[in-house]
């Protein structure tokens, strides 16, 4: 901006905090070649005919000259839900265009519009559907939540679903926003998603397992547990937790061995086995999986939980001693 004139650099650093159309910034004082230059130098940024403050984040950048193209718009689904920190997933298969600017209209607007950078719904906003990012009017977590819900398969929606109830989103929230929408597409998935939620899923690995079970017909499991080792609560929480069949779901991420060194992945590596004998002592199948398990529709994962059931189930020891484990934060009892 160092070739800027004084007043023209200062009325810029104003109006650029939110996204102007190139007249606008011609009426500030700045030639073609002028806005050229900035972009070129990061100074601004000049996405779907808007100049934003370059020095705003890429991703805000993007939605917020999104926003700016749709006057009246709000910004929603898949974006509003990043905005405010809540993950979202599609399986590889999925048509939804998760990386393009999502935004909401009025329902008497033009028609909806689908493109590979922007998605436009049409549909109503209630007062509590609506929040701010800043400047930028977006859906309320709950309403963003839901409308997800609507728009894709459980398997999918669940990541969304847990982590809002996990950021403090309750199911009452959703449900009311549910019940807004019961005659809207969707509106049944939506309500089945938000039932089969659970903040205890810790992971987005953990919810889609969950869905994987109950796709395969497995029963549903006791999230996060405990055992009892005779002296006290072992440290080690499982994942997943079936009493009537004596087995124990874990579910490795990928970054559970991750290291800086041989030296540290071969240390990550002794911890787990320990902590794995110490679950055998208990007496209990354990089936470990993972990401391809649970993704990969010809894997043998519900063939694997079906086997370790039965083993379990022909035990003939006493059953362990086990609770619901109490929140990370929480003192143990």
């Amino acid at each position: 901006m160092d070739r800027l004139g004084y007043g023209v650099r200062e009325r810029l650093l104003v109006v650029a905090r939110t996204p102007q159309r190139r007249a606008a910034l011609r009426e500030v004082g700045l030639g073609d070649a002028d806005l050229r230059r900035l972009v070129r130098r990061g100074a601004l940024r000049h996405h779907h005919g808007h100049y934003v403050d370059g020095r705003l984040d890429e991703q805000v950048a993007v939605i917020a000259c999104a926003q700016a193209a749709y006057p009246g718009s709000v910004v929603s689904h898949f974006s509003a839900a990043r905005l405010a920190g809540i993950p979202v997933w599609t399986d590889r298969g999925s048509s939804a265009p998760i990386d393009a600017t999502w935004l909401t209209r009025p329902p008497e607007a033009p028609r909806n519009q689908r493109r590979p950078d922007i998605v436009v719904r049409r549909a109503g906003l209630t007062v509590a559907d609506l929040s701010h990012h800043g400047w930028l009017p977006v859906t309320s977590v709950a309403r963003s939540v839901v409308d997800l819900t609507r728009e894709l398969p459980l398997h999918e929606s669940i990541v969304t679903v847990d982590a809002a109830l996990r950021s403090g989103t309750t199911t009452a929230d959703l449900r009311a926003v549910a019940e807004h929408q019961q005659h809207w597409p969707g509106s049944r998935r939506a309500l089945s998603a938000i039932a089969f939620g659970d903040s205890a899923s810790e992971s987005p690995l953990e919810s889609i397992a969950r869905a994987r079970f109950a796709a395969g017909g497995l029963p549903p499991p006791i999230l996060q547990v405990q055992f009892f080792d005779g002296f006290g609560w072992m440290p080690e929480r499982v994942d997943f937790w079936w009493p009537w069949f004596r087995t124990v779901g874990e579910a490795d991420g990928l970054a559970k061995y991750e290291a800086s060194s041989p030296q540290e992945r071969r240390r990550l590596l002794r911890r787990s086995h320990r902590r794995d004998q110490r679950l055998s002592d208990r007496g209990v199948e354990l089936v470990h999986f993972g990401w391809e398990d649970v993704v990969d529709p010809r894997s043998d994962l519900i063939a694997r939980f079906r086997a370790a059931f039965a083993r379990g189930d022909s035990r003939t020891a006493e059953p362990p001693v086990w609770r619901a484990a109490p929140p990370p934060h929480a003192d143990a009892a």
